[in-house]
């Protein structure tokens, strides 16, 4: 194939003049015979025949010497800072998002780092690359490379990488040439398989499995790389693993250093370009699967049901959803599991006032002592220990929205009140959360009409379970509560508890303190999200995590703050007067009930449970219908 000149490449992407390594042959940059025919055959045809999407791992890319350099440089001469939202946790350069942005004084520091850029997007690889992906034609003129690292901790949850005009990703990694990667460390990219779902109108979507197949471990000098395919190219970056007690210390402090990055489709004025292309693959970036009509397909669906009014509570009012008093009965049902205090009329009444001003409510100790006691005792012994053969929990799907293990009883026969009848965990989702009179209860310290509830209850395992940002888009707001039942402690919450049958009720919450050395997960955060109306562009796949978390029962204006679009491969600190959108946080926690009311716009997450965390989070999520006041409405109205 007879080559094109060079000369169109030039330019960058913004039409400014792009500084050339010195070295005019690229060749020399790569590992000996690696642009030669019969590689280019060879790797083709393993790309062609991988599994589970197609994709390919070169060994000894580039010249050693040129990446040591390469290397020595990045420590020597740029400054990492950590960033972290919901999708990931990981430190990235604030001034290298792409090289052509950075002044010349800087570049004159990174010789080595140019003669790489200029390399990987050189003509000669572009056309292996293409031949060998089968992918289309690719840019010299957009660059877009980034220095990741990865310290333990570290993370990049599931996601297909659709935004923009990307047509092929890859890693290539500078882990420490002296010291070998070992695999128990943590840090493997892997790739996610795909099912075929029919809808019922027989529409085919294709959907991630919640596990993935394929592992692929970081190593000096190798490259990853596959095509951009929307709702395939599932794949995630594995938590590098903090060192356990007893392991050695020689490991170089685990630092997946990696250049990572994306080739796009030819820009105008190069070979391949194609008017109208980057507008079509636009409409099939993340944001618009996460939105799209696949959602038939999630694990689990919210099941709406009206509450169950036991037999036995023969005096029990009507199933009408109105906030009339709590018989006696109904009191004698609730006393089962919660704490009295927050039975007497005065509490209720404490607790109605705090949610009218705030929308929230925080409260400790929520189940009474008893029934906490031997909940606790269930999840730290008999669940474990029967762990492989709970056939009530399934794990969730897709991927790309959450990971965890559930819960939901569609159908049940409500039970009586022998202790002995089913274990704590189902008495708690079963019974009480699922009982007339518990919404009764809500409805008088909420001050709101409900009606028909959906109940989950959840286990977010270490190492790997997580629930990205998804906003919620009803018209009506709607109620929700969370109750936290994780046994274990060290989760960064106050650890200091308020009397166990007085419970403590209170507006202010828990604070929960984030930094790079303590941060485990597991803490659910409400945020205002971006204006409903507005039509978002690119990812909004990385929810941006305040650098100090602290929790919040202000709603603030919640349907006026507006958040920023976030791209996972671009990083950006938010502004010292910028306001961080928290509405409320939830750090891991025993025996505590959070409730909230979630209008329009607001995005809720469960942040991945890092392998270091003391434990798993266990908690009962619950939403609840809400009737809309006429008073608002004719307000709306006017």
């Amino acid at each position: 194939m007879k080559r094109k000149a060079e000369g169109e490449h030039g330019l960058d992407a913004n039409g400014h003049k792009k500084k050339q390594a010195t070295e005019p042959n690229v060749h020399v940059f790569f590992g000996e015979g690696l642009l030669a025919s019969e590689t280019v055959q060879r790797y083709a045809k393993e790309y062609a025949d991988s599994a589970p999407y197609k994709h390919a791992v070169v060994s000894s890319l580039m010249n050693h010497d040129l990446l040591r350099s390469v290397r020595s440089e990045i420590l020597d001469n740029i400054h990492f800072t950590p960033k972290e939202t919901d999708i990931y946790k990981i430190h990235q350069s604030g001034d290298l998002a792409n090289l052509d942005g950075l002044p010349a004084s800087a570049l004159e520091k990174l010789p080595s780092l140019l003669k790489l850029r200029d390399a990987l997007y050189s003509y000669d690889f572009r056309q292996w690359l293409s031949t060998v992906t089968v992918a289309g034609a690719l840019s010299g003129k957009k660059t877009d490379m980034a220095v990741n690292v990865y310290v333990p901790g570290c993370h990049l949850l599931c996601h297909d990488d659709v935004i923009g005009s990307r047509r092929v990703s890859y890693i290539l990694y500078l882990t420490d040439p002296d010291i070998p990667w070992q695999a128990e460390w943590g840090g493997a990219l892997r790739l996610y398989p795909t099912e075929e779902m029919e809808d019922e109108s027989g529409k085919v979507f294709k959907v991630p499995k919640s596990e993935w197949t394929q592992i692929i471990p970081p190593a000096w000098n190798q490259l990853s790389f596959f095509a951009v395919q929307p709702g395939e190219s599932f794949h995630d970056v594995e938590e590098v693993y903090h060192r356990s007690a007893g392991e050695s210390e020689a490991d170089g402090g685990r630092v997946r250093m990696a250049i990572s990055g994306w080739f796009h489709i030819p820009q105008e004025g190069e070979e391949g370009f194609e008017p109208g292309l980057e507008e079509k693959l636009a409409e099939k970036s993340s944001l618009k699967q996460l939105q799209g009509k696949a959602d038939q397909f999630d694990e689990p669906q919210d099941y709406w049901h009206d509450p169950i009014p036991y037999t036995h509570l023969s005096d029990t009012n009507s199933d009408e959803g109105t906030p009339d008093d709590l018989s006696e009965k109904e009191l004698e049902f609730l006393l089962h599991f919660m704490t009295p205090n927050y039975l007497t009329p005065d509490t209720v009444e404490e607790l109605n006032e705090i949610f009218t001003e705030e929308s929230t409510l925080q409260l400790s100790n929520f189940l009474n002592t008893r029934f906490a006691d031997s909940l606790k005792q269930y999840l730290e012994g008999d669940f474990n220990e029967s762990e492989s053969s709970q056939t009530g929990f399934k794990t969730s799907r897709p991927p790309h929205k959450h990971r965890y293990q559930y819960m939901q009883r569609i159908h049940i026969q409500p039970p009586d009140l022998t202790p002995t009848t089913v274990n704590p965990l189902e008495r708690v989702q079963g019974q009480l959360l699922r009982s007339l009179a518990f919404r009764k209860w809500l409805a008088l310290v909420t001050g709101l009409t409900l009606k028909k509830c959906s109940v989950i209850a959840r286990r977010f395992r270490r190492g790997l379970d997580y629930q990205l940002a998804q906003g919620y888009e009803g018209e009506d707001a709607q109620l929700e509560y969370c109750l936290c039942v994780t046994p274990t402690s060290g989760w960064g919450a106050d650890d200091d508890e308020a009397t166990e049958e007085n419970g403590d009720a209170n507006g202010k919450g828990k604070q929960l303190e984030i930094s790079d050395e303590d941060n485990v997960g597991g803490y659910e955060l409400y945020m205002a999200g971006d204006d409903p109306d507005h039509e978002a562009e690119g990812s909004d796949d990385g929810v941006e995590i305040p650098a100090k978390l602290q929790s919040q029962t202000g709603a603030g204006d919640r349907r006026n703050t507006k958040r920023k679009k976030a791209d996972p491969a671009v990083y950006q600190a938010a502004a010292d007067d910028e306001d961080d959108g928290i509405l409320i946080s939830n750090p891991a926690s025993w025996n505590t009930l959070s409730v909230v009311l979630r209008d329009r716009g607001t995005v809720k997450f469960v942040k991945y449970v890092s392998k270091r965390a003391p434990g798993d989070r266990y908690d009962f999520i619950g939403a609840v219908q809400v009737e809309p006041d006429d008073d608002e409405d004719d307000e709306d109205d006017e």
